[in-house]
């Protein structure tokens, strides 16, 4: 990617960097709040009414909707939001990138659903679906991807307003329609596609945005083969995720429930879900404010290590001071924010807490391997990252039971975040 016009200006300085990263955080705040807020609830409504296991099954359910949409949402829409960044809507190359990763995206969506339709009893066989709520579910993941193409669209123009807004109208809609359907008695894999469908509706407002703007051209003639090998690199990137990232959190979740029992998994998925929920603001955070930043700065050396520089000097202790905070609250945390009886998963708060701190820092410096398109290095982390997790959990469960869970998710992340500050070191020295 070119330099941007302003190569030649004066640096910024720290507190200008930290300014500029501290606005757009504020201004991504309300979609961050709505979706933090719809989240708690959602787990709420899953802990006192889905029964025994309830909480679980919202946590595979939304495993299996991340294994169907990681590929568009971790791979081409990152590299959608690089490389419209620089752009003006409407001109050639702009229409060539837009039509690149739109047909990568239906090309993701038709491999998601012969997945679907091959391997349907390990995928869905949990929730013992009819064939009308597997069709149902495909159309829901469909939808929802579309809608997500185009809030990158909205994100890579600028648009972060439209992006609040329409953040905001998605988590309403999927909390709303999982409290309708347990109000009516619906059983709980029924109220969780009724969850995905309620969501994927959020692309008709989206569309509507995007066409206002002027972000949809008319896309003519072939897709681009340039295009196509740019945003391909990003999705190699996804892929990785995919395999060593959502498909091992799936498969983990499937060992301790038939290790230790769907009710008992429970204690364990309250901890998980709650990191969920903080880690899902940091992504939001880190995807809409961050992550853009590094894309327009990938020509500026200088530039780019002061501004990651300045971020993690507020980044970690701030996240120290704030997961400390949760620890010193953790004996009205978990029944607050699920039930009563999941204050038995207190003591697996502490190490939960540390791997994610060290997790947060690790994905900051991660960030800058998907910023400048380095796909071999950031395929090798997610491998040796997964490998070493299956390691530490093979020797971990069977010595210590559930808490070996966390135990090896903070070794895990701490073992990475020292590798990785090895790696960055240029990017930490002053």
């Amino acid at each position: 990617m070119p330099p941007s016009a302003d190569t030649n200006a004066p640096p910024e300085t720290r507190a200008a960097v930290l300014g500029r990263f501290l606005r757009g955080s504020a201004g991504s705040g309300v979609a961050i709040g709505a979706r933090t807020a719809g989240a708690l609830l959602l787990n709420k409504l899953l802990a006192v009414y889905g029964g025994p296991g309830g909480l679980t099954l919202l946590a595979h359910f939304q495993n299996l909707m991340a294994l169907f949409t990681t590929l568009p949402n971790e791979g081409v829409h990152v590299g959608l939001i690089k490389y419209l960044a620089p752009l003006r809507a409407g001109s050639g190359r702009y229409r060539a990138w837009l039509g690149a990763a739109a047909g990568l995206n239906a090309a993701a969506l038709l491999l998601g659903t012969a997945a679907l339709l091959l391997g349907r009893t390990p995928l869905v066989g949990i929730f013992h679906p009819s064939a009308g709520w597997v069709a149902l579910f495909a159309l829901g993941i469909g939808l929802l991807t579309a809608h997500v193409f185009l809030t990158a669209v909205l994100l890579a123009a600028g648009r972060l307003r439209a992006y609040v807004t329409l953040t905001v109208v998605l988590s309403g809609l999927g909390v709303g329609a999982v409290a309708a359907a347990l109000e009516s008695g619906w059983q709980v894999q029924q109220a969780l596609l009724a969850y995905l469908l309620a969501q994927s509706l959020t692309l008709v407002p989206t569309l509507a945005v995007c066409r206002r703007h002027g972000l949809l051209p008319s896309l003519r003639g072939p897709v681009s083969r340039p295009a196509l090998r740019g945003i391909g690199r990003f999705l190699l990137m996804a892929v990785s995720v995919l395999l060593f990232s959502k498909a091992v959190d799936f498969v983990l979740r499937d060992v301790l429930i038939l290790r230790f029992s769907l009710a008992q998994t429970d204690n364990w998925q309250a901890v998980a879900k709650l990191s969920d929920n903080y880690t899902m603001v940091f992504s939001a955070l880190m995807g809409s404010v961050y992550y853009p930043r590094l894309a327009k700065l990938a020509g500026q050396p200088a530039a780019l290590r002061r501004y990651v520089r300045t971020v993690l000097l507020l980044l970690a202790p701030g996240l120290a001071l704030g997961l400390g905070g949760l620890y010193l609250l953790r004996d009205g945390l978990l029944p607050l924010l699920f039930d009563r009886h999941f204050a038995a998963a207190r003591d697996l708060l502490a190490p939960q807490f540390v791997g994610d701190w060290a997790k947060f820092l690790t994905w900051t410096l991660l960030f800058l391997l998907m910023a400048q398109a380095r796909v071999g290095h950031y395929v090798a982390v997610q491998a040796g990252s997964a490998v070493l997790y299956a390691g530490l959990l093979a020797v971990l469960l069977p010595r210590y039971g559930l808490l070996g869970a966390p135990l090896a998710h903070a070794a895990r992340f701490g073992l990475l975040l020292l590798g990785c500050a090895g790696y960055f070191r240029n990017y930490l020295k002053s």
